[in-house]
Protein backbone atom coordinates (compact mmCIF):
# COMPACT_ATOMS: atom_id res chain seq x y z
CA UNK A 1 0.00 0.00 0.00
CA UNK A 2 1.23 3.44 -1.04
CA UNK A 3 0.11 6.36 0.98
CA UNK A 4 0.94 10.35 1.14
CA UNK A 5 0.57 12.96 3.38
CA UNK A 6 -1.44 15.32 1.28
CA UNK A 7 -2.67 18.06 4.09
CA UNK A 8 -1.65 20.13 7.30
CA UNK A 9 -3.79 22.28 9.23
CA UNK A 10 -3.16 23.83 12.78
CA UNK A 11 -5.81 26.02 14.25
CA UNK A 12 -4.13 28.38 17.04
CA UNK A 13 -7.53 29.77 18.15
CA UNK A 14 -9.90 26.95 18.87
CA UNK A 15 -12.84 26.76 16.94
CA UNK A 16 -12.21 29.88 14.86
CA UNK A 17 -10.46 28.78 10.99
CA UNK A 18 -7.80 26.92 10.17
CA UNK A 19 -4.23 27.59 8.54
CA UNK A 20 -3.08 24.70 5.69
CA UNK A 21 0.84 24.53 6.16
CA UNK A 22 3.20 23.05 3.74
CA UNK A 23 4.98 21.66 6.79
CA UNK A 24 4.84 21.50 10.72
CA UNK A 25 6.65 20.56 13.56
CA UNK A 26 4.97 17.75 15.42
CA UNK A 27 5.04 17.83 19.31
CA UNK A 28 3.81 15.87 22.18
CA UNK A 29 0.41 18.17 21.86
CA UNK A 30 0.12 17.95 18.49
CA UNK A 31 1.35 20.47 15.61
CA UNK A 32 3.56 23.42 16.59
CA UNK A 33 0.57 26.26 17.86
CA UNK A 34 -2.58 24.18 17.35
CA UNK A 35 -5.22 24.91 19.96
CA UNK A 36 -3.18 27.15 22.31
CA UNK A 37 -6.02 30.10 22.16
CA UNK A 38 -9.32 29.56 23.51
CA UNK A 39 -12.66 32.09 23.91
CA UNK A 40 -13.89 31.52 27.53
CA UNK A 41 -17.49 33.05 28.92
CA UNK A 42 -16.56 34.92 32.31
CA UNK A 43 -17.48 31.49 33.95
CA UNK A 44 -14.36 29.46 32.61
CA UNK A 45 -16.57 27.63 29.68
CA UNK A 46 -15.11 26.85 26.09
CA UNK A 47 -16.97 28.76 23.38
CA UNK A 48 -16.93 27.55 20.28
CA UNK A 49 -18.65 27.29 16.66
CA UNK A 50 -21.64 25.16 18.47
CA UNK A 51 -22.34 28.67 20.44
CA UNK A 52 -21.35 31.12 17.82
CA UNK A 53 -20.99 29.46 13.94
CA UNK A 54 -19.42 32.91 13.14
CA UNK A 55 -16.37 31.45 14.90
CA UNK A 56 -15.18 29.78 11.69
CA UNK A 57 -14.87 33.57 9.83
CA UNK A 58 -12.22 34.16 12.40
CA UNK A 59 -9.29 33.79 10.55
CA UNK A 60 -6.11 33.63 13.21
CA UNK A 61 -1.91 33.14 12.65
CA UNK A 62 0.41 33.03 15.04
CA UNK A 63 3.96 33.19 15.11
CA UNK A 64 4.68 32.13 18.46
CA UNK A 65 4.79 35.85 19.91
CA UNK A 66 1.70 37.79 18.08
CA UNK A 67 -1.73 36.56 17.49
CA UNK A 68 -2.93 38.13 14.70
CA UNK A 69 -6.94 37.44 13.80
CA UNK A 70 -8.70 38.98 10.68
CA UNK A 71 -12.98 38.88 10.38
CA UNK A 72 -15.01 40.86 8.72
CA UNK A 73 -16.18 44.04 9.12
CA UNK A 74 -14.08 44.91 11.44
CA UNK A 75 -10.48 46.40 11.55
CA UNK A 76 -7.53 43.09 12.76
CA UNK A 77 -6.33 41.88 16.14
CA UNK A 78 -2.99 42.27 16.54
CA UNK A 79 -2.24 41.33 20.31
CA UNK A 80 0.93 40.95 21.79
CA UNK A 81 1.47 37.00 23.72
CA UNK A 82 0.43 38.13 27.42
CA UNK A 83 2.89 35.38 29.68
CA UNK A 84 2.49 36.92 32.93
CA UNK A 85 -1.83 37.63 33.24
CA UNK A 86 -4.20 35.63 35.61
CA UNK A 87 -4.21 32.12 35.13
CA UNK A 88 -7.90 30.65 34.69
CA UNK A 89 -9.46 27.60 35.51
CA UNK A 90 -11.19 26.92 32.41
CA UNK A 91 -13.18 23.55 31.30
CA UNK A 92 -13.07 21.77 28.00
CA UNK A 93 -16.42 19.31 27.97
CA UNK A 94 -16.62 19.72 31.18
CA UNK A 95 -12.57 18.57 31.99
CA UNK A 96 -10.63 20.97 33.58
CA UNK A 97 -7.31 22.85 32.96
CA UNK A 98 -6.12 26.35 32.65
CA UNK A 99 -5.10 29.41 30.81
CA UNK A 100 -3.40 32.86 31.09
CA UNK A 101 -5.66 35.73 30.52
CA UNK A 102 -4.72 37.29 27.87
CA UNK A 103 -5.91 40.83 28.87
CA UNK A 104 -8.95 43.80 28.51
CA UNK A 105 -8.45 44.48 24.67
CA UNK A 106 -8.22 41.23 23.63
CA UNK A 107 -11.18 40.35 25.42
CA UNK A 108 -13.16 43.58 24.43
CA UNK A 109 -12.43 43.10 20.45
CA UNK A 110 -14.07 39.02 21.02
CA UNK A 111 -16.60 40.52 23.03
CA UNK A 112 -17.75 42.98 20.80
CA UNK A 113 -17.11 40.52 17.60
CA UNK A 114 -19.59 37.70 18.91
CA UNK A 115 -21.89 40.15 21.11
CA UNK A 116 -21.10 37.67 24.15
CA UNK A 117 -19.00 38.77 26.74
CA UNK A 118 -16.09 36.13 27.26
CA UNK A 119 -12.26 36.25 27.28
CA UNK A 120 -9.32 35.14 25.76
CA UNK A 121 -7.08 32.45 26.69
CA UNK A 122 -3.70 31.12 26.45
CA UNK A 123 -3.12 27.26 27.34
CA UNK A 124 -0.76 26.41 30.71
CA UNK A 125 0.22 23.84 32.33
CA UNK A 126 -0.54 19.93 31.17
CA UNK A 127 -3.46 18.18 30.41
CA UNK A 128 -3.45 14.32 29.64
CA UNK A 129 -5.38 12.60 27.15
CA UNK A 130 -8.71 10.47 28.42
CA UNK A 131 -6.46 7.78 26.83
CA UNK A 132 -3.11 6.61 24.87
CA UNK A 133 -0.69 8.49 27.50
CA UNK A 134 -0.90 11.92 25.79
CA UNK A 135 -0.96 15.12 26.26
CA UNK A 136 -3.07 17.78 24.73
CA UNK A 137 -3.71 21.72 25.12
CA UNK A 138 -7.19 22.98 23.78
CA UNK A 139 -8.06 20.52 21.69
CA UNK A 140 -11.23 18.75 22.61
CA UNK A 141 -8.97 15.65 23.65
CA UNK A 142 -6.74 14.69 21.42
CA UNK A 143 -3.61 16.11 19.86
CA UNK A 144 -4.31 14.94 15.84
CA UNK A 145 -7.27 14.21 14.25
CA UNK A 146 -6.54 12.37 10.87
CA UNK A 147 -8.68 11.82 8.01
CA UNK A 148 -8.64 10.38 4.45
CA UNK A 149 -8.93 11.82 1.00
CA UNK A 150 -10.91 8.37 0.04
CA UNK A 151 -13.33 8.59 3.12
CA UNK A 152 -14.44 12.39 2.26
CA UNK A 153 -14.71 11.20 -1.50
CA UNK A 154 -16.78 8.70 -0.54
CA UNK A 155 -19.37 10.46 1.47
CA UNK A 156 -19.72 13.16 -1.13
CA UNK A 157 -20.24 9.73 -3.73
CA UNK A 158 -23.19 10.06 -1.24
CA UNK A 159 -23.94 13.52 -1.15
CA UNK A 160 -26.20 15.68 -3.18
CA UNK A 161 -23.99 18.74 -2.79
CA UNK A 162 -19.93 17.85 -2.31
CA UNK A 163 -17.97 19.05 0.85
CA UNK A 164 -14.74 20.40 1.10
CA UNK A 165 -12.41 18.81 3.95
CA UNK A 166 -12.15 21.98 6.65
CA UNK A 167 -16.00 20.71 7.29
CA UNK A 168 -14.22 18.19 9.29
CA UNK A 169 -11.58 20.54 10.59
CA UNK A 170 -8.37 17.78 10.77
CA UNK A 171 -4.90 18.09 11.88
CA UNK A 172 -3.44 15.72 9.14
CA UNK A 173 -4.79 14.51 6.20
CA UNK A 174 -3.66 10.84 4.36
CA UNK A 175 -3.99 9.80 1.24
CA UNK A 176 -3.86 6.01 0.11
CA UNK A 177 -5.30 4.18 2.65
CA UNK A 178 -8.51 3.51 0.93
CA UNK A 179 -12.39 5.00 2.06
CA UNK A 180 -12.26 4.58 5.90
CA UNK A 181 -8.84 3.01 5.52
CA UNK A 182 -8.22 5.27 8.98
CA UNK A 183 -10.56 2.80 11.37
CA UNK A 184 -8.63 0.21 10.08
CA UNK A 185 -4.70 1.07 11.38
CA UNK A 186 -3.29 1.77 14.62
CA UNK A 187 0.16 3.22 14.17
CA UNK A 188 1.68 5.15 11.44
CA UNK A 189 4.87 6.45 10.27
CA UNK A 190 4.07 9.31 8.36
CA UNK A 191 7.43 10.88 7.03
CA UNK A 192 9.86 10.93 10.35
CA UNK A 193 7.37 10.73 12.78
CA UNK A 194 4.99 7.86 14.04
CA UNK A 195 1.42 8.26 15.52
CA UNK A 196 -0.96 6.09 17.21
CA UNK A 197 -4.86 6.03 16.39
CA UNK A 198 -6.01 5.71 19.79
CA UNK A 199 -10.01 6.17 19.40
CA UNK A 200 -12.49 7.41 16.32
CA UNK A 201 -13.67 10.85 15.92
CA UNK A 202 -17.47 11.39 16.85
CA UNK A 203 -18.31 14.48 14.82
CA UNK A 204 -20.89 17.25 16.07
CA UNK A 205 -23.04 20.36 15.16
CA UNK A 206 -19.65 22.14 13.75
CA UNK A 207 -19.24 20.12 10.63
CA UNK A 208 -22.88 21.33 9.39
CA UNK A 209 -21.65 24.91 9.69
CA UNK A 210 -20.09 26.03 6.15
CA UNK A 211 -16.66 27.02 6.99
CA UNK A 212 -16.87 30.08 4.53
CA UNK A 213 -20.04 31.77 5.02
CA UNK A 214 -21.03 29.96 8.77
CA UNK A 215 -24.50 29.06 7.72
CA UNK A 216 -25.17 25.87 9.11
CA UNK A 217 -27.66 23.23 6.95
CA UNK A 218 -28.13 19.17 8.23
CA UNK A 219 -24.97 17.75 6.05
CA UNK A 220 -23.19 15.92 6.32
CA UNK A 221 -24.53 14.62 9.48
CA UNK A 222 -27.95 13.62 7.99
CA UNK A 223 -26.18 11.63 5.38
CA UNK A 224 -22.70 10.15 8.05
CA UNK A 225 -25.57 9.02 10.51
CA UNK A 226 -27.00 6.49 7.86
CA UNK A 227 -23.93 4.41 7.49
CA UNK A 228 -21.27 5.51 9.70
CA UNK A 229 -23.55 5.49 13.36
CA UNK A 230 -22.06 3.50 15.83
CA UNK A 231 -22.21 3.50 19.79
CA UNK A 232 -20.01 6.14 20.33
CA UNK A 233 -22.04 8.52 17.74
CA UNK A 234 -21.49 9.58 14.33
CA UNK A 235 -17.45 8.97 13.44
CA UNK A 236 -15.64 9.85 10.96
CA UNK A 237 -11.83 10.08 11.14
CA UNK A 238 -9.75 9.16 14.18
CA UNK A 239 -8.12 10.70 16.75
CA UNK A 240 -4.07 10.15 17.35
CA UNK A 241 -1.59 10.58 19.58
CA UNK A 242 1.86 10.92 18.56
CA UNK A 243 4.63 8.54 19.26
CA UNK A 244 7.75 9.49 17.46
CA UNK A 245 8.23 13.78 17.31
CA UNK A 246 9.89 15.21 14.13
CA UNK A 247 8.37 17.66 11.07
CA UNK A 248 6.37 16.71 9.09
CA UNK A 249 5.90 17.65 5.69
CA UNK A 250 3.00 17.30 2.48
CA UNK A 251 4.07 14.97 0.65
CA UNK A 252 5.39 12.75 3.28
CA UNK A 253 5.17 8.76 2.92
CA UNK A 254 2.52 7.36 5.05
CA UNK A 255 3.53 3.39 6.15
CA UNK A 256 1.14 1.54 8.10
CA UNK A 257 3.22 -0.43 11.14
CA UNK A 258 0.44 -1.82 12.59
CA UNK A 259 -3.42 -2.92 11.71
CA UNK A 260 -6.31 -2.96 14.06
Amino acid sequence: MTATLTELHTYPLKSAAGTALHSAELLPTGLRFDREFMLITPEGRFLSQRDHAQMALMRPSYDGEVLTVEAPGVAPLVHKVVSDGEVRDVTVHRKECQGIDQGEEAAAWFSSLLDDECRLVRFTGHRPTSRGGGEVMFADGYPLLLTSAESLADLNGRLDVPLPMNRFRPTIVVEGLGAYGEDSVRLLRIGETVVEVVKPCARCLITTTDQATAERGREPLRTLASYRTRDRGILFGQNCVPRKLGTLTVGDPVEVLEAQ
